[in-house]
């Protein structure tokens, strides 16, 4: 579950993609001298003490009309106002700078929780230039070295005590769900027909839509939260900066839902970021629905569904558990079928297994097709544990948490959604070695 999300801000070159790229633990942002290198928010994930939230790397802070200034500007205002907790980085090699104390005031009137941290402190001697950071008004400086990795276990405690104590999935009780999918591929006509109503704006023009928009609605006194998201466009596309903001509206949607609609336009057919946009629903764990929309413009026979299920499944072999529905939100053909299958996936991402059931199963399994020995020793499955729900998680307690391959996994993945159906939701497996 991701716990929030916190933002990178700061004037340009002060260490921001360095420490960014330290957090998550791989080079996802370029690292330059050049000061304005990062232009556009980037977004990781940051695991610690068992905690996970989300980070956003933004452009450097330029007061003066310098340029992509006013571009930067908007990215970092974006991300503020995004984020739950703002890291405010700033270089003890150049000590405060005119644009830190504009940048501090700033930050002082957005009423969110800011650590002051102080980057290139690189040596003993370089701890005295900290503290005239005192002078900002924000607090104690955390100090730093991005180059050296040094002081990112501290700022990563403080950030854990600044954020707050939520859940990205707050409808409890309601079963909540997004539509997610590449512009214009009938997002928002779908929404409205599912709510039988215009809530939503709908355009044919590309990124009509640019937040995530709930909207809470009933179906036979059942409550359910549908959210509709701005379209994921291919990163090499993102033309305007507010686009670029939409992904993470868009990941935020995913987090707080139980179930993933994600469209297909029938109409264009499967294109490559297609996969992209899926992953995301996939890599969430959350269940997930393929809609192949705009059904009603495809020319089709008898044998045509059949055909398209067959590329879907070839298209994104990840996703071989969800179900596939046909639909056209425009004239609203099958779109009635889709509450009834939501339930269903919801129902299987939340199926809890008796634990002596399990385990039958687990024994079955292995009876029927042991695992093939590797180095020389053979894997043995002591007994099966459900720790989980959204997605089922289930940890095999092993002789040898290495000798579990990934197809034998699978393999046991197979007979669980044989038992148990599991339709729509992925499944975790985890090995542990038994104590």
């Amino acid at each position: 579950m991701i716990r929030g999300t916190v933002a990178i801000v700061g004037r340009p070159n002060v260490g921001k993609s360095t420490i960014f790229n330290r957090l998550i633990g791989q080079r996802k942002s370029i690292v330059d001298d050049t000061p304005g290198v990062t232009r556009d928010r980037i977004y990781g994930e940051v695991e610690w003490l068992t905690q996970t939230f989300r980070l956003i790397d933004t452009g450097g802070i330029q007061i003066e009309d310098q340029a992509f200034a006013q571009e930067i500007n908007m990215q970092v205002d974006i991300a503020i106002e995004e984020a739950d907790v703002i890291i405010f980085l700033t270089s003890a090699k150049e000590g405060v700078m005119t644009d830190d104390t504009v940048i501090a005031r700033k930050l002082q009137k957005c009423k969110k929780p800011v650590i002051l941290a102080c980057n290139k402190v690189d040596n003993p001697e370089m701890q005295m230039n900290v503290y005239e950071f005192y002078a900002l008004g924000l607090g104690d400086p955390v100090v730093l070295s991005g180059a050296h990795g040094i002081g990112l276990g501290d700022l990563l405690d403080i950030v854990l005590e600044k954020l707050p104590e939520k859940n990205l999935s707050p409808y409890e009780g309601i079963t909540s769900f997004c539509v997610i999918g590449r512009p214009n591929v009938g997002k928002s006509s779908l929404v409205n027909s599912i709510l039988k109503e215009d809530r939503v704006i709908v355009s044919n023009v590309e990124g009509t839509t640019r937040d995530a928009i709930d909207t809470p609605f009933h179906v036979d006194d059942k409550e359910y939260m549908i959210i509709d998201t701005a379209g994921i466009r291919k990163k090499g596309k993102i033309y305007e900066n507010i686009e670029k903001y939409s992904i993470l509206r868009a990941l935020s949607a995913i987090d707080r839902s139980n179930v993933v609609l994600f469209l297909i336009d029938g109409e264009k057919g499967i294109r490559d970021q297609d996969k992209h946009v899926a992953g995301l629903a996939h890599d969430a764990g959350k269940g997930v629905i393929i809609v192949y929309n705009k059904w009603d413009t495809v020319e089709k026979d008898e044998k045509t569904m059949a055909k398209i299920e067959k590329e879907i499944r070839a298209q994104f072999l990840y996703l071989n558990y969800a179900p596939i529905a046909f639909t056209s939100a425009l004239t609203g053909s099958k779109v009635n079928q889709l509450i009834p299958l939501i339930d269903q996936v919801h129902d299987a991402c939340t199926l809890r297994i008796p634990t002596n059931i399990l385990n039958d199963v687990i024994l079955d399994a292995q009876m029927m097709n042991p695992a093939k020995p590797h180095l020389g020793k053979q894997l043995k499955i002591y007994y099966a544990s459900q720790v989980a729900v959204e997605p089922p998680t289930i940890v095999l307690f092993v002789n040898d948490p290495e000798l579990l391959h990934f197809s034998y996994a699978r393999y046991i993945e197979n007979k669980l959604r044989e038992a148990f159906g599991f339709t729509g939701t992925p499944i975790k497996i985890l090995a542990r070695k038994r104590s």
